[in-house]
C-alpha cells in the first residue's frame, strides 16, 4: 500500500486537498472506504450488447422491458412451484407494460383490492431479486423519490419475521386503502425493468428500414446507462443532420426503398411535399417499376397510388443522391472514389452503360434531369429542391436532440471490462497487419485511425471549428458511410446505382476488406485486442454489421471465442435471411450468454395475451468464478479511490492534511 510522505509532490498535495473538501476528517473517510471495499464484492453487474436495430423500435423496447428474458427467469426461479405457467406470463406482462395491463385487469377483476395485495407481495419478491446484487445506496438512486422509503422498507424486511409482519402488511394494506396501488405498481415494475440491466451497450445501426428509430431514441432518451458505437447507418443520419446533401439523399432514398417516412414525417418533421411535386412533375407519366417500395408483410400494406407516388419519389431522390455523391467525390480526390461516378459512362441514345471495358444495357434509362455534358450538376429545380430539405433537416429539434445522442453517448469503438466494442470492420492488410489508411493527409491505423476519424468527424459540429476544415469535415460523412476504407464499411465499393440500374449481377459485387475474410483467425483477433490494449483473461471483440445466417448454420461465435457478430437480423427485411429476429449478448456475474430472439409480435399481444418474445440462451463462455465489481472497469476505478482515501488517512493522522469539522 502507498502511503503519504513528506516528500510527495505539490500536485499530489492537491488532488488529497481536493479530496479533503469532500471527506474533512478520518471518521468520513474511513466510512467511505468501508463503503467501497464491500461494494467491490457485490456481483459484478449485468450488460446487455445489441446490434443493428434499424428502427424496430417496439421488439427493441420489449427487450429492454424484459431485459433479454431475463426478468422472466427470475420470476421463474421465485414462483415456479407457487404459481401456474399462465399466471407467471401474466405477471411478467405486468411488470412490462404496468399501464396497459393494469386498464385491462381493472375491467375484468371482480376483486381488486385483493388482486392489488397478491401483486404487491409478488413484486416486492420480484424486487428483492434483481436488487439483491447492488449496494443500497444504488438501489434508493434508482426509486421514484415520492415511494423511496415504503419501498426501502419493504425491501428490506420480511413478511414472515414475527416481530416485523404486522408492520409489513400494513404497509402494503395502507397502499392500497389510499387509492396508491396501482401507482405503486407501476414505479415497482419499472424498478424492475431499469435495475435488470446495468449497462446497455448499442453497436451501432439504430437508424433506417423500420419505422421507429425516433421511438428508440426517445426510449435511450430517458434510460440510465448507456452507450453507442457508431454504425455506418446511424453517421448517414449524423451526416444528414450536419447538412450534408448526399447524406440527405441517401437517408431519403433509403426511407422511400422501404416505404417508411414516419421516422421523417412524424418523428422529425421533414416536409417530403417538395420532393412529392418535384417527383410528380418530372416522373408523372413514368412507371419507376424499379423504384417501387419494398413490401413489409407485417405492416397495413401500401396502396397502389401511394406505391406509385414513393416510387416516383424514391427515383426522383435517387438521382439526385448519384450526382451529390459524384460532386463530393470530385471534391476529394484523396479518398481515391472516382470510379464510384458513373453518370457520365452512361449512353442516353443506345440506354447503356460502359463500366470496366464491358457495356450493360441500362434496366431504365428515363433520365430527364441528366445533362450528358455536365451530369453531375443538379438542375436549377433540383437545386431548390435541395435547399428546402435541407433547410428542413437543419431546423428540426427533434433530430438534433436524438443526433446529440450519438455525440454524448456514442464514439467510434469503446472498451469496456475486457471487450473491445465497434461496429463493422478494423481496416486490415491481405498479411493480417493493421492497414494505413489516410485522414487529413496522415496515415493512421487500428486504435490511432479511429480517434483520429472520430476527431474529424466531431469536428463538423464544433462550433469552433474553421469553415474550410467544418466542410470537409461535414463532407466526410459520406466517405464514413461508403469509403472503402471506412472501418464502418469496408468494402471495395457500395454498389447502389449498378444495383438499380443494371440487371447482371456481376456488377452487383461489393467485395470485402481483409478483416471478413481474416476475423476468424484467433491470432488476428489477438493482435487487434493487443493493439487497443485490451488484456485480461477473457477478452473479446464485439461486432454487429454483418448479419449472422444462423438458417444456414453460421456461428456468430468466432475465432475460438475471440469474436462475437451479434447482428441476428432485428430488421423485419432480414428475418428470412437470418432465421431469427435479433441477439442480445448477456453478459453477468458468471459469464457471457447469447440470447437469440423469435420475431415479437406486438406488445397488444403481451398485454392481452402475456406472449413475450420466444428466445433461447445459449452459454458462451463461463467464467471460473462469479466476477464481482472488482473484476470490472469499475472496480479498477474504486481501487485507485481506496488508495487515495488510504493516502488522506494518513496524511490526516500525521498532521499533514488539517481535519475539517
Amino acid at each position: 500500500m502507498t502511503t503519504y510522505s513528506q516528500d510527495k509532490t505539490e500536485s499530489d498535495r492537491r488532488v488529497l486537498e481536493l479530496l479533503s473538501q469532500n471527506f474533512g476528517n478520518i471518521s468520513t473517510a474511513a466510512t467511505e472506504i468501508i463503503n467501497l471495499e464491500a461494494i467491490l464484492n457485490l456481483p459484478k453487474g449485468t450488460e446487455h450488447f445489441i446490434a443493428d436495430i434499424h428502427g424496430e423500435s417496439e421488439a427493441f423496447r420489449h427487450i429492454l422491458k424484459n431485459a433479454s428474458g431475463n426478468i422472466k427467469r427470475k420470476v421463474n426461479e421465485i414462483f415456479s412451484t407457487s404459481l401456474r405457467e399462465d399466471d407467471i406470463r401474466q405477471l411478467c406482462s405486468l411488470i412490462y407494460y404496468p399501464e396497459r395491463k393494469l386498464a385491462l385487469i381493472r375491467s375484468t377483476e371482480k376483486d381488486l383490492e385483493n388482486f392489488y395485495q397478491i401483486t404487491l407481495h409478488q413484486l416486492i419478491k420480484v424486487l428483492q431479486s434483481v436488487s439483491s446484487k447492488y449496494s443500497r445506496s444504488k438501489v434508493r438512486k434508482s426509486l421514484p423519490s415520492e415511494f423511496a422509503y415504503i419501498i426501502e422498507e419493504l425491501l428490506h424486511e420480511s413478511p414472515s419475521e414475527e416481530n416485523k409482519q404486522p408492520y409489513y402488511n400494513r404497509i402494503i394494506e395502507s397502499i392500497i386503502s389510499t387509492g396508491q396501488a396501482e401507482v405503486f405498481i407501476r414505479a415497482i415494475s419499472h424498478v424492475i425493468q431499469h435495475l435488470s440491466i446495468d449497462q446497455l451497450h448499442l453497436l451501432g445501426d439504430i437508424y433506417d428500414r423500420g419505422d421507429g428509430a425516433h421511438l428508440v431514441l426517445d426510449t435511450l432518451l430517458s434510460y440510465r446507462d448507456f452507450d453507442i458505437q457508431w454504425g455506418n447507418h446511424d453517421v448517414l443520419w449524423m451526416g444528414a443532420a450536419c447538412g450534408n446533401e448526399a447524406c440527405i439523399a441517401n437517408v431519403l432514398r433509403i426511407s422511400l426503398r422501404y416505404g417508411n417516412m414516419t421516422t421523417l414525417e412524424d418523428g422529425y418533421g421533414i416536409n417530403l411535399v417538395p420532393l412529392a411535386t418535384f417527383a410528380m412533375e418530372k416522373y408523372g407519366d413514368d412507371p419507376c417499376d424499379i423504384f417501387m417500395p419494398k413490401d413489409n408483410s407485417d405492416e397495413e400494406p401500401l396502396s397502389d397510388k401511394n406505391r406509385r407516388l414513393i416510387a416516383k419519389m424514391h427515383k426522383a431522390i435517387a438521382i439526385i443522391q448519384f450526382k451529390l455523391e459524384g460532386q463530393i467525390i470530385e471534391r476529394h480526390p484523396e479518398w481515391n472514389m472516382g470510379e464510384r461516378r458513373l453518370l457520365h459512362l452512361i449512353d442516353l441514345k443506345d440506354s447503356t452503360i460502359k463500366l470496366n471495358g464491358k457495356t450493360y444495357p441500362l434496366k431504365d434509362s428515363n433520365l430527364p434531369t441528366l445533362n450528358p455534358s455536365d451530369p453531375y450538376a443538379l438542375t436549377e429545380e433540383e437545386k431548390v429542391l435541395m435547399e428546402k430539405l435541407t433547410h428542413s433537416f437543419l431546423v428540426s429539434d427533434k433530430l438534433k436532440s436524438h443526433i446529440s445522442i450519438f455525440y454524448s453517448h456514442g464514439s467510434l469503438y469503446a472498451v469496456h471490462n475486457s471487450n473491445l466494442l465497434f461496429h463493422a470492420s478494423m481496416p486490415l492488410n491481405e498479411d493480417g497487419t493493421l492497414k494505413d489508411v489516410a485522414v487529413n493527409g496522415k496515415p493512421y491505423h487500428g486504435k490511432e485511425l479511429l480517434q483520429q476519424i472520430e476527431l474529424l468527424m466531431r469536428s463538423a459540429v464544433n462550433s469552433d471549428t474553421p469553415d474550410q476544415e467544418r466542410k470537409n469535415a461535414v463532407d466526410y460523412y459520406l466517405y464514413a458511410w461508403c469509403g472503402p476504407d471506412s472501418p464502418l464499411f469496408d468494402k471495395a465499393r457500395m454498389t447502389t446505382f449498378e444495383r438499380y440500374f443494371i440487371a447482371n449481377k456481376e456488377t452487383h459485387q461489393e467485395e470485402k476488406g481483409w478483416y471478413y475474410h481474416l476475423r476468424d483467425n484467433e491470432e488476428i483477433c489477438d493482435m487487434i485486442l493487443d493493439a487497443f490494449g485490451v488484456f485480461g483473461e477473457h477478452r473479446h471483440i464485439i461486432n454487429g454489421h454483418v448479419p449472422v445466417m444462423v438458417g444456414s448454420g453460421e456461428n456468430p461465435v468466432k475465432a475460438n471465442g475471440k469474436l462475437m457478430v451479434i447482428d441476428g437480423g432485428f430488421s423485419k427485411a432480414y428475418h428470412d435471411t437470418t432465421g431469427i429476429a435479433g441477439y442480445t449478448l448477456v453478459y453477468h456475474s458468471r459469464g457471457f450468454e447469447l440470447v437469440q430472439h423469435e420475431p415479437f409480435t406486438s406488445a397488444e399481444e403481451a398485454v392481452k395475451n402475456g406472449t413475450d418474445i420466444i428466445s433461447t440462451n445459449r452459454l458462451v463462455e463461463l467464467s471460473s468464478h462469479r466476477m464481482r465489481v472488482r473484476d470490472t472497469d469499475r472496480g479498477r476505478e474504486l481501487l485507485g479511490q481506496i488508495e487515495e482515501l488510504r493516502e488522506l488517512l494518513y496524511a490526516y493522522r500525521r498532521g499533514l492534511i488539517k481535519e475539517r469539522k
